[in-house]
């Protein structure tokens, strides 16, 4: 089934370049189907580059969903189009009533600071807190994660030595969760961060549970609440040259960083990238789409408590 998107918004055009199947809301309305509302809180930069990431993996699905793009009120973006921000993002305090299906919250270029210096921090906890309440089911990526962590459990963060940037191999420890439907025993994830959570903080928490990590790249995924939290540590939904672009910009900023490991053939950037965690991304989203947001949320979506 295809992903119900605001109408004219740049994903549709490149996803259906790609042959994934997208409607935009004039034609959704037209079906009689009661599609999953997903609300996804965009932190990153590069706004319609992220836009398009999510999308791609949330069509992988028979489920029909309706996105609905979220923004913060106290920042404003400086790498997006004010035009494209007017046009298909709301702020919290329009859609604070409503109730979603879902939730997917994306890493933020912050990681480096204290949570409370973010000057977003007091509008990310208000959301934070109003989605225990107003969401079937949230997704937490990267500094969200991260953040997620310490709003609610008190989990901190650290500052790494050098930036972990790659592509890394990582285990599933409960693979008997439907979130690990269809894994291998060893699967790959993009990771980009300056900062890490420690299994350690983790495993003093009897409300989290440790799905997955890496021996290089440490803790991955983490559960609360029976499968209403999950806090992923990397990215799987990059696209293919992703951790190309930051390198390179990095290299033209001339900050020290190293070629992403396990990512170029050969380690050689003029070879290109040797893409291995697509598969897996598919199966990450469409598990927590199928699992954890459709099979637990009422169809009465005012019912979410």
């Amino acid at each position: 089934m295809p992903l119900n998107l605001p109408d004219k918004l740049p994903a549709i055009e490149i996803l259906k370049e790609e042959n994934i199947f997208v409607i935009d809301t004039s034609r959704a309305t037209q079906q009689d189907i009661r599609p999953l509302r997903i609300v996804v809180l965009n932190l990153m930069p590069l706004k319609i580059t992220t836009e398009t990431d999510l999308v791609r993996l949330l069509s992988n699905s028979p489920l029909q969903v309706e996105i609905t793009f979220m923004k913060i009120k106290s920042h404003t973006s400086k790498n997006t189009p004010i035009e494209h921000m007017k046009a298909f993002y709301t702020d919290f305090d329009e859609i604070r009533n409503d109730k979603y299906d879902g939730m997917i919250i994306t890493g933020a270029p912050v990681e480096q600071m204290e949570f409370e210096e973010v000057n977003y921090w007091d509008e990310m906890k208000d959301i934070f807190d109003w989605a225990r309440t107003h969401v079937t089911s949230t997704l937490y990526i990267c500094w969200a994660a991260q953040a997620g962590l310490y709003h609610h459990y008190g989990v901190p963060k650290y500052p790494l030595n050098k930036k972990m940037f790659g592509v890394f191999e990582h285990t599933p420890l409960e693979p008997l969760w439907p979130i690990f439907r269809g894994f291998d025993d060893v699967f790959y994830v993009p990771h980009s961060r300056y900062t890490e959570i420690r299994r350690e903080d983790i495993l003093e928490k009897p409300e989290l549970t440790l799905l997955s990590e890496s021996a290089d790249s440490g803790v991955y995924m983490v559960m609360a609440r029976n499968g209403r939290e999950f806090f992923v540590t990397g990215h799987s939904e990059y696209s293919p040259f992703t951790l190309d672009t930051e390198y390179r910009r990095d290299l033209d900023k001339g900050l020290p960083i190293e070629i992403p490991f396990n990512y170029y053939r050969n380690d050689d950037p003029a070879l290109g990238p040797l893409v291995r965690w697509r598969g897996h991304a598919n199966l990450l989203f469409s598990n927590w789409l199928n699992y954890y947001v459709y099979q637990e949320t009422p169809f009465n979506i005012e019912e979410i408590q």
